[in-house]
């Protein structure tokens, strides 16, 4: 497995979504720089609309930016997603999962073309381990309420969704998340992994200080595992959302970690 060191990169306050005005302009990446793809893949009860102003942050440093549309419908049909995209991308490339996403970026990751790995307030599993198995020892959070359908998919609950979920982000952009949620087949939390990417490609880990949805301190406990270099952030579970720019900031990192083109 690949270590890294553990080191506190950046500790950033709360913003309003869309970020806060940003102090310097996005640095764009040098001509020769080897990985120049992203891929971004979403997690449970969302889209990839989510992404957004990731995508725009890292598109105007010079990234090609791939978003994923989980179906939610299952763990290989969400890790089967993004295989497509990653079959699209030209080069080398850094894929980026969040909460549930970091599940599905860790049996995909595998792909020869993914060079590490970025989990963002995220679920990570070994080999034979399911997502629900991440919580022993944690438990779910109380603000953290999803119900489960007739048919076996989970929406989390409307009137506790802001609490739980996104509770850094403004009332009307909450309101259409919660409205335009993608529900989740629960049994993809008991589904077992049956590789894990990151013991063989190095990985950066956000932990949203401020998380309501996976215990802060369960995200740290994740990163310790995977050996990540661990970057704390003000936040709620969406960082991505909130704190666009600081997110952005550690995905660059990690594809300009790889160095220049070979020769």
């Amino acid at each position: 497995m690949i270590k890294l060191p553990k080191i506190l990169l950046a500790a950033v306050g709360a913003a309003s979504i869309g970020g806060a005005a940003q102090a310097e302009a996005n640095p764009t990446i040098p001509s020769d720089q080897s990985v120049r793809n992203i891929v971004l893949v979403h997690g449970a009860f969302a889209d990839g609309s989510g992404w957004r102003a990731v995508y725009e942050d890292l598109t105007a440093r010079g990234y090609r930016v791939t978003i994923v549309q989980n179906p939610l419908t299952s763990l290989a049909d969400d890790v089967a997603a993004t295989r497509r995209a990653l079959a699209r991308q030209d080069g080398g490339t850094i894929l980026v999962g969040h909460s549930w996403g970091g599940v599905v970026i860790t049996e995909a990751g595998v792909d020869d073309k993914v060079k590490g790995l970025v989990y963002v307030s995220a679920l990570t599993a070994d080999v034979g381990e399911t997502a629900g198995d991440q919580y022993e020892g944690f438990g779910i959070p109380s603000t953290f309420v999803v119900e489960e359908q007739a048919d076996g998919f989970g929406f989390i609950s409307a009137d506790r969704f802001k609490e739980g979920f996104a509770a850094d982000v403004g009332d009307a952009d909450v309101a259409f998340m919660r409205d335009s949620q993608v529900p989740i087949a629960m049994s993809s939390f008991a589904t077992p992994v049956t590789q894990a990417a990151w013991r063989t490609r190095p990985s950066w880990f956000i932990v949203a200080t401020e998380d309501a949805a996976i215990a802060p301190a369960m995200l740290r406990q994740q990163a310790e595992k995977i050996g990540a270099v661990k970057v704390e952030i003000r936040a709620s579970h969406v960082p991505m959302i909130s704190q666009p720019h600081a997110v952005a900031d550690v995905i660059d990192q990690a594809a300009r970690s790889a160095g220049p083109q070979a020769n």
